[in-house]
């Protein structure tokens, strides 16, 4: 009889599905999205990712075994996400939501590039729920010491993060490409707006701006008197020239 995980094992198990059933639904999503793309460098990358989320979830199924749970796309709180039965009910359901998104994603956009771009989206989105569910699991792996969970939890979540960071280089590419091809190019450039009116000046002002100003001569500085020789210098004067004669 198997014995019931630890209350350190099912926080653990707990977490570890709800990122296995993440995996499991982007499986059926990657598909579809493979399958509406005529890029083949977005192609391409699609399918390296779907190796890499199949090949997680392996990963994922293998260490909820190990810590003696069993692997179920599930999204219930607390230690109830270890149970068999309500992982089963709970994966049924969510299997049936993934399968349905993928018919839904190929009718996307009026053409290809928007559906590309849509799809995009969806997929940084993704993205980025899952390296927050890789980030949950390793910082409560390490404050648990499981160093094998948190060692998967940080190699997925790296993954994860390349690709977050391809899409975010493809996403500008394909929004410049919906605007090429569902836009004419005369429309692009919002229309020039128009002249703004100037209200006519007053006739009085305009003929008090058009008549010239007089010049104003500016009064010349008067000169000041020489000052007047007193005696004392005038005999001073005498004196020097009479001295020079002799």
């Amino acid at each position: 009889m198997a014995t019931e995980p630890t209350a350190r094992e099912a926080k653990l198990i707990q977490y570890l599905n709800e990122a296995y059933g993440k995996e499991k639904e982007l499986e059926t999503a990657l598909k579809a999205h493979i399958s509406m793309t005529s890029r083949d460098a977005y192609k391409k990358r699609l399918r390296e990712h779907l190796k890499e989320t199949s090949a997680q979830a392996k990963g994922l199924e293998r260490r909820i075994k190990q810590l003696g749970g069993k692997a179920e796309a599930v999204s219930l709180p607390g230690p109830e996400a270890a149970s068999t039965a309500a992982a089963k009910a709970t994966a049924v359901a969510k299997k049936g939501v993934a399968l349905a998104q993928g018919p839904l994603h190929a009718i996307r956009g009026t053409g290809e590039a928007e559906k590309l771009l849509k799809n995009a989206k969806t997929e940084l989105f993704n993205e980025f729920e899952e390296i927050a569910n890789y980030l949950a699991i390793e910082e409560l792996a390490n404050a648990l010491y499981d160093r094998d969970t948190a060692k998967l939890a940080k190699e997925f979540r790296r993954q994860e993060e390349r690709m977050a960071g391809f899409l975010q280089r493809l996403i500008p590419q394909l929004a410049r490409q919906v605007v090429r091809e569902d836009i004419p190019a005369k429309d692009r450039k919002p229309a020039p707006a128009a002249p703004a009116r100037t209200r006519p000046a007053a006739a009085a002002t305009t003929a008090t701006a058009a008549k010239p100003r007089a010049a104003t001569a500016k009064p010349k500085p008067k000169r000041k008197p020489a000052a007047k020789k007193t005696t004392a210098t005038r005999t001073r004067s005498t004196a020097a020239a009479r001295a020079k004669k002799a």
